[in-house]
């Protein structure tokens, strides 16, 4: 049936459009709604003049309040989220008493925005996190580090690669200043800090979580594929770097707290494996120390009874104290009271990094594999990235191997780790050592060189752990077959870099002899000690390496930086010879025994140079030469002590030829060195020379008696 003429009218109305007329405005549609309002007032409270402000509050040159700015960080728009940050500031750069009484406030607001997903907020963020740290006690910093770490091991399980990235870039920041507070409990499974930074590290760099089991292959986490592939060279470069400073902290923290009065020793821990006991280890490492030249607070010595006019505020030194845990920090003295030790506790002390070092194995080795070509091209164009990258991982090889190696006891662990650290140190090994092909770059020098001492030290940990494990008869993985040659390759490579590097000569023809700096020629100590003190099945190059750290000990300016850290170590390894506790492999032939004579006749000459610059240097030769006196008669030439009279003589007083007379420089060191000078004198005898000028030198002073005494 035909539709009526309405309905289609009707329908033709709903697509009809209404002419406009001249002068007529648009027509309303009919489902139109009014949203007009009528009001006799609008009321802006922020900008109101009824509301009563304070106007001795600080304010940025915005007019801005601390408060106010609090409130713009939780702005939906992101630049008023950066103008806020940078307003922080202003306003405590202007006005530094704010910090301390809204610290809590600030760190609590500010530390949401690390997992911000605008960068310029988290760039500004971080700016103003380097700017913040260092005007902040570490005592009022610590407590608020478990709200900086919630929101930052977040961000690194965040859903944006560039976020988590920026997450490491805040890790690195609080293991500057707050690194005991990152680490804590990063070797056991739970809640802690170190647990959950750590967990977010391997997710990121798709490693896998620590929660498999102990022997097994670590869980992949659900984003690992994902973030496997989401990684730049320079972003993960950020992440091994972070990662590598976290291990350094976390591994490297022990039960008992270091020496700190003599922070200018070496550090000998490569001997103490060496030692019958651990007890005589300790005395031995102290019997350089030098103890007359550390600034301590006025000390009082102990009476019976208390002196009524003695002022009790004055403070004082107490040195038997400081045995009893003066030194300790409270997160130690807490591990103490809970029974429990980070580093070293149950299964979750050299198990755990064991573990850990296995999951990371394989990353470690194709990021080598990976950034091998671009670094080490024959064409001598070098990626410094890569190179970076290379370098970081090395680093972090070292961190968690060196901590195994010193803590295993199990042989057969320690076996198993060996091969594992070995098969990294085979695909290294065929370029080392590591050098520029092309023109001298200095960053790339630095990187190459930071590159090879670490491959040394890795080869010297195997050699020391070959030699220092006890094996069954035929049962010793490091010295059987291929595995023995490779080992005895790697040594003897090693020991010709070190003999290179100890003489001043360039590794390549297009770089130039250096000479070592303190830095570097302490990293080479471990790979020393373990090169010289090879036992005869990796004895290949041990005495050229010995005779060549002599040579470098002599022939190093008394005025120079590093003239301290050669006369301590060489001198450790000629008292090391008269140790009844030492079980070591240390022989020394006769050339070697000439070096030694001539090096020990050359201190004399060096107590004379030093004067009064390097006070800590002076007392090591004397010490050593008062214990090399009293031992004479373990030495190969003992007529060596008896040769230093007439050189020891200048260091009392000079005939000058027109001005008679002249003091040397003992007049001019503190009396604690000048009793041991005294002593060393008393001890090598009289001489016709010597008695008469530490006479005449100590005539009238309060050192005269004590000559008297001793010299009698």
């Amino acid at each position: 049936m035909p539709k009526s003429a309405k309905k289609r009218k009707d329908k033709a109305a709903d697509f009809s459009k209404a002419k406009l007329k001249l002068g007529k405005g648009k027509q309303l549609a009919s489902n139109a709604i009014d949203t007009s309002f009528k009001a006799r007032s609008i009321a802006l409270p922020s900008q109101s003049i009824t509301v009563e402000k304070d106007v001795d509050a600080p304010t940025t040159k915005r007019r801005l309040t601390f408060d106010d700015l609090v409130s713009h960080l939780k702005h939906y728009n992101a630049g008023t989220r950066k103008d806020a940050i940078i307003g922080f500031r202003e306003l405590l750069d202007a006005h530094p008493a704010v910090l301390e009484s809204s610290l809590t406030t600030l760190i609590n607001a500010t530390a949401r925005l690390v997992g911000d997903e605008d960068a310029t907020v988290r760039k500004a963020l971080l700016e103003f996190f380097v700017w913040l740290f260092p005007r902040i006690p570490t005592e009022d910093l610590v407590p608020h580090a478990t709200a900086f770490l919630l929101f930052t091991t977040s961000a690194q399980t965040h859903i944006f690669p560039e976020i988590r990235v920026d997450a490491i870039r805040f890790l690195n920041l609080y293991l500057e200043y707050i690194p005991a507070a990152v680490v804590a409990g990063w070797n056991q499974s739970g809640s802690d800090n170190g647990s959950r930074v750590l967990e977010g590290y391997l997710g990121i760099l798709s490693a896998g979580t620590k929660f498999g089991e102990t022997d097994g292959p670590m869980k992949a986490t659900s984003t690992a594929s994902v973030v496997a592939h989401s990684l730049f060279s320079k972003s993960k470069l950020v992440v091994f770097q972070s990662l590598s400073t976290f291990l350094r902290h976390a591994v490297s923290s022990r039960r008992t707290p270091p020496d700190q009065s003599t922070p200018s020793c070496i550090d000998t821990w490569y001997l103490a494996s060496w030692f019958k006991t651990h007890e005589a280890y300790t005395v031995f490492d102290r019997l350089l120390h030098p103890r007359q030249t550390e600034k301590s607070p006025p000390r009082r010595t102990w009476q019976a009874e208390a002196d009524l006019q003695f002022d009790g505020d004055t403070p004082c030194s107490y040195p038997l104290l400081r045995s009893i845990g003066s030194i300790w920090t409270l997160e130690q003295l807490s591990e103490i009271l809970d029974g429990t030790d980070n580093s070293t506790s149950g299964g979750h002390g050299s198990a755990f990094v064991r573990h850990l070092a296995r999951t990371l194995h394989s990353t470690l080795i194709s990021t080598f594999l990976d950034c091998a070509p671009s670094v080490f091209s024959p064409n001598g164009s070098v990626d410094e990235t890569q190179a970076k990258l290379i370098v970081a991982g090395a680093e972090i090889t070292s961190h968690l191997y060196s901590a195994i190696l010193r803590s295993e006891k199990d042989a057969d662990q320690r076996s198993t780790t060996c091969a594992d650290l070995k098969s990294i140190l085979n695909y290294m090994a065929p370029y080392f050592p590591f050098k520029l092909n092309g023109s001298r770059e200095i960053k790339a020098e630095q990187i190459f060189q930071a590159l090879n001492l670490i491959f040394c030290e890795l080869t010297s940990m195997l050699v020391l752990t070959s030699d220092s494990t006890p094996h069954p008869r035929g049962k010793n993985p490091l010295t059987q077959g291929d595995t023995k040659d490779s080992l005895q390759l790697h040594s003897k490579r090693v020991s010709d870099h070190v003999v290179q590097l100890l003489k001043g000569e360039s590794l390549s023809t297009s770089q130039l002899g250096r000479p070592l700096t303190s830095t570097t020629y302490s990293a080479l100590l471990p790979t020393v000690w373990a090169l010289i003190n090879a036992n005869p099945n990796h004895r290949t190059a041990s005495g050229e390496v010995l005779r060549a750290t002599i040579e470098h000990a002599t022939q190093v300016s008394s005025k120079s930086a590093l003239k301290q850290i050669t006369i301590e170590f060489v001198a450790r390894l000629v008292l090391l010879r008269t140790e009844p506790q030492f079980n070591g492999h240390l022989d020394v032939d006769s050339d070697t025994a000439q070096l030694v004579t001539e090096w020990i006749n050359h201190l004399p000459r060096c107590l004379w140079e030093l004067g009064s610059t390097n006070l800590a240097a002076t007392e090591i030769i004397l010490r050593f030469l008062i214990i090399l006196h009293q031992r004479r008669a373990r030495l190969p030439n003992p007529q060596t002590v008896w040769s230093l009279r007439a050189q020891i003589v200048p260091y009392f007083s000079i005939t000058h030829a027109t001005r008679g007379k002249i003091s040397g420089p003992y007049s001019k060191v503190p009396s604690g060195i000048q009793r041991l000078a005294l002593d060393l004198a008393a001890l090598i005898g009289d001489d016709a020379a010597l008695s008469p000028a530490v006479q005449a030198t100590v005539l009238g002073t309060d050192d005269e008696f004590y000559w008297r005494n001793i010299h009698s």
